[in-house]
């Protein structure tokens, strides 16, 4: 049954938080920057009115996912840190003798209230909305960008990544205490993943013991780490594959396998659309979704600001029309000029190269034609041909017999020719300098709130963090423009 959110329980010890909280702590900035009843009202569906156990307050608990944000915790670790942070008890709006929760509620919490829930625009929309009524916005311009999330299934196997925690949590330990060098389990040589296992096993028991070692922050949480891997080693002896994840490409040389989030971003560095892929696609094509969501969230756009992934055709011909300007280079190999509206070959302008439907990377590209003699030249990109022979898409796409699979782009269009007029100009080069911006922007996800890699599996656990972590780093944007 659904509680009615209450305010901070009245009680003898109630005033410590005027003592304790000082006015310019982070958690008291956003209590007073934004009503979290819209939690509230979003989530109401979710529970039985009348009947059932009293529930948790989703405020409540929607406030526990965002700690685990800011600060980078596990479930575990959040709710111990709320049992002692004042501070954090003041942002949950509890009295301070009052009991925290069960770590394992949060984890229910996830998957039986946000599931089907569009957190993502719900979020954005909310801190956006705030940052127009507090006259944050001023430009109009919106800065896109895609950045990718390693899948939490790592690349390593089962024995790297045991050996790589349980060095971690060493030199954690040795950091507060050189002695422990003495008292650890002899490290396992061989390349035996049972004997990895055994090893890991008895470091767990051995730093267990001692909880002195173990109440230190830092080493509690390397140590959980670690049981968590011992966990699922045990369990499947690999890691578990996360089945939405797909590769993508850094480089013609340099993959990863995981998530892409698009973002745009105004020029105050408020983001005001994302959308969450599979590491495979494209940047360009996302762009008409991150404008229109930028659009419906109040965001009066006349420039959007990027690198050349989104200077292709149809996003030339989408902003020509509504009459935004394009600030993003023309790269020739980006030109798709001509080519029927059914192909879904998409540039990856990190490797140079396009990226078939079936998410294959072109292994080579060549030019044909001479450069200002007749027809327009041609970029020709050629195609592992083993691959296609085995595609599931390659009906339509893929010749039985053919000895070569190729994409061709023109290298010109009048519509490119007007871009290349408008690259000189000083409007365009001005704003490009804005660009920088969002890389920044990526960079305080990544490094700052955890967003590197993908805490959970599945394209659902993958948009809940990015929700979290996007009205994250908002909030805290919005605070210090107003401050």
């Amino acid at each position: 049954m659904l509680p009615i959110q209450e305010k901070i329980g009245f009680s003898e010890y109630s005033s410590l938080y005027s003592l304790i909280v000082p006015q310019d702590n982070l958690l008291r900035k956003i209590n007073d920057l934004i009503d979290f009843s819209f939690v509230h009202e979003e989530l109401a569906t979710k529970y039985c009115p009348n009947n059932g156990r009293l529930a948790q307050s989703p405020i409540r608990m929607f406030k526990y996912l965002l700690l685990k944000t800011i600060y980078t915790l596990s479930d575990i670790d959040v709710v111990e840190r709320s049992r002692f942070d004042m501070s954090f008890k003041y942002f949950l709006e509890m009295s301070p003798e009052e009991e925290v929760i069960n770590p394992s509620s949060l984890t229910k919490f996830r998957k039986l209230r946000l599931k089907d829930t569009d957190l993502m625009n719900l979020l954005i929309s909310k801190t956006v909305s705030i940052a127009i009524e507090k006259g944050v916005i001023r430009s109009k311009s919106i800065i896109v960008d895609a950045t990718h999330t390693l899948s939490k299934s790592n690349p390593f196997s089962a024995m790297d990544v045991l050996r790589e925690r349980s060095k971690q949590l060493r030199k954690t330990i040795y950091t507060f205490d050189e002695q422990w060098k003495e008292r650890m389990p002899e490290k396992n040589t061989a390349n035996d993943l049972a004997q990895e296992l055994s090893y890991c096993q008895e470091l767990e028991k051995c730093i267990s013991k001692d909880e002195s070692i173990c109440a230190i922050p830092g080493v509690k949480e390397k140590l959980n780490l670690l049981k968590e891997t011992i966990e699922d080693a045990q369990e499947n002896l690999t890691l578990s594959k996360d089945t939405d994840a797909k590769t993508g490409y850094k480089s013609a040389e340099h993959s990863f396998f995981g998530y892409k989030t698009h973002l745009a971003m105004t020029e105050e560095r408020i983001i005001t659309a994302a959308v969450i892929t599979s590491a495979e696609k494209g940047d360009g094509p996302e762009l008409p979704k991150l404008l229109a969501i930028s659009q419906e969230n109040g965001i009066n756009v006349d420039t959007v600001i990027g690198d050349a992934a989104y200077s292709g055709k149809e996003n030339l011909k989408l902003t020509n029309k509504q009459e935004i300007k394009m600030v993003a280079k023309l790269n020739p190999s980006i030109t798709q000029g001509f080519r029927k509206e059914e192909d879904k070959f998409d540039y990856n302008k990190d490797a140079d190269m396009f990226v078939c439907p079936a998410g294959h990377l072109a292994i080579r590209k060549a030019r044909q034609g001479k450069k200002n003699f007749g027809k327009n030249q041609v970029n020709t990109y050629y195609f592992d041909i083993e691959k296609c022979k085995t595609c599931p898409l390659k009906n339509g796409c893929y010749k039985e017999g053919a000895k070569a699979k190729t994409y061709s782009v023109r290298i010109k269009s009048e519509l490119h020719q007007e871009q290349i007029a408008f690259q000189e100009t000083d409007y365009f080069k001005e704003k490009a300098k804005h660009r920088y911006k969002i890389e920044a922007k990526n960079s305080e996800l990544k490094n700052v709130h955890g967003y590197d890699r993908a805490t959970a599996y599945g394209m659902s656990n993958m948009q809940m963090q990015g929700a979290m972590a996007i009205f994250t780093v908002n909030l805290k944007r919005i605070i210090k423009l107003t401050a």
